[in-house]
């Protein structure tokens, strides 16, 4: 299992691709917001659920955006389960996660700012297995995130997301 590309580098999965800007004074200008979940999901043992995401070969936790008509816990049980093979149960809340200089620009000219809800989940059942959407999924210990390409956006969520008696965080 090898890391993912570098930051700034161009990922295509199926005609779409993705570049994650970070507090860079050249990322192109936010035109929308979108209603997004994440999870992080923990074993039994604590490995947590990762994904290599198929639009910019990051590592990061399953998530995606709402439908209309869906609850958020509905919407990140759906894209864990879509993403990863895994049914879970939402337990908690990690956090609210919009930071404005954190923006994603997309090939077809939509540049979005970060807004995403994420969750505590635990598994119920399922097989691991990929999508249109990730390359690759595993359950990877906390100690081995390092080994991984992981957008910082993301790794703040995780480090979040372990510690299980901390107030959901907000930006």
């Amino acid at each position: 299992m090898g890391a993912g590309a570098a930051g700034g580098v161009l990922a295509e999965s199926g005609g779409v691709s993705r570049i994650d800007y970070l507090n860079e004074p050249n990322a192109p200008r936010a035109t929308g917001i979108r209603v997004a979940v994440s999870a992080v999901v923990r074993d039994q043992g604590g490995r947590i659920l990762m994904i290599r995401r198929a639009d910019n070969d990051k590592y990061a936790i399953p998530g995606g955006g709402q439908d209309v008509g869906e609850t958020l816990a509905a919407a990140v049980v759906r894209e864990v389960e879509e993403e990863t093979g895994i049914r879970v149960e939402v337990t908690g809340l990690v956090g609210l996660y919009s930071n404005p200089a954190h923006v994603i620009a997309y090939d077809d000219g939509e540049v979005r700012q970060e807004f995403s809800i994420c969750f505590r989940a635990r598994p119920l059942g399922g097989d691991l297995r990929t999508s249109d959407e990730s390359t690759e999924v595993l359950w990877a210990e906390p100690t081995d995130l390092d080994d991984l390409d992981i957008h910082p956006s993301i790794r703040l969520r995780i480090v979040h997301g372990l510690i299980d008696d901390r107030a959901p965080y907000f930006t």
